[in-house]
């Protein structure tokens, strides 16, 4: 795999609370590993959240025993969330300061992911982009009940409000899914700050170009800020090598 990351302040935002981290070699057990963070609370404590629990993450994970790699995640996660509820009581100034958090580790042809909060992964090729994470959000259960149409979600007055999060209670619960990737599809990991911005569609038209990652990165940034960047943005973008099957 190859893989580039980045992260964005945006048009609107004083304190760039996303958080990223991308390896394309192996991470203890682990044979790579991506994450995007998104921060939430006063002006130090989001930030402070999603970059602890990025590094805190990783580790862990160099440190871990087990070679399972949802073990690993699910693990990892309950541990973060422990030393971020600790930091909390700890410092006045860090209390109510939460982190989305999504992770992706791929081995041979398959993914795993885990994800709490809103911040989400997706898996694109030419033909469509499909999100694989499902939004802990006030939004996303009101989608799942009927009450609203997911049309109209971008606009909700109470879109940015998350269910669940790191940091947030003293049981993190995230999903874990395993997924089976295909030949010349694309992935990308990334916070509210780009999906909030910018149609799916408009998303995979930008991923799926042949362009370098890097360029790809930006690409999706630029595109975010010119539809206001009223958030942070984070993005790691994942593709084949050329020499993989």
């Amino acid at each position: 795999m190859i893989s580039y990351g980045k992260t964005d302040i945006g048009m609107t935002r004083s304190v760039n609370q996303d958080s990223i981290f991308f390896s394309d070699k192996n991470i203890g057990n682990l044979p790579n590993l991506y994450i995007v963070a998104d921060g939430m609370g006063g002006h130090q404590a989001g930030d402070y959240a999603s970059a602890h629990a990025v590094s805190w993450f990783v580790e862990y994970v160099k440190n871990c025993k087990y070679v399972n790699p949802i073990t690993i995640l699910k693990t990892g996660i309950a541990r973060i969330n422990d030393m971020l509820l600790k930091e909390a009581a700890e410092h006045k100034d860090l209390k109510g300061m939460g982190t989305t958090f999504v992770a992706a580790v791929i081995t041979e042809d398959k993914m795993y992911v885990a994800n709490i909060g809103d911040s989400r992964l997706y898996i694109s090729n030419e033909e469509e982009i499909k999100q694989i994470t499902l939004d802990h959000s006030l939004v996303e259960e009101l989608i799942r009940t009927g009450q609203l149409e997911r049309r109209k979600v971008r606009f909700h007055p109470e879109k940015n409000i998350i269910t669940r999060a790191l940091g947030t209670g003293h049981e993190a619960i995230p999903d874990f899914f395993e997924i089976v990737l295909q030949k010349n599809e694309k992935i990308l990991l990334c916070s509210d700050g780009l999906t909030n911005m910018v149609e799916d569609d408009e998303i995979r038209d930008i991923i799926m170009q042949k362009d370098f990652l890097d360029k790809i990165c930006d690409d999706l940034i630029t595109r975010a800020n010119y539809y206001g960047g009223k958030d942070n943005i984070g993005v790691v973008v994942i593709e084949q090598a050329l020499n993989e099957v």
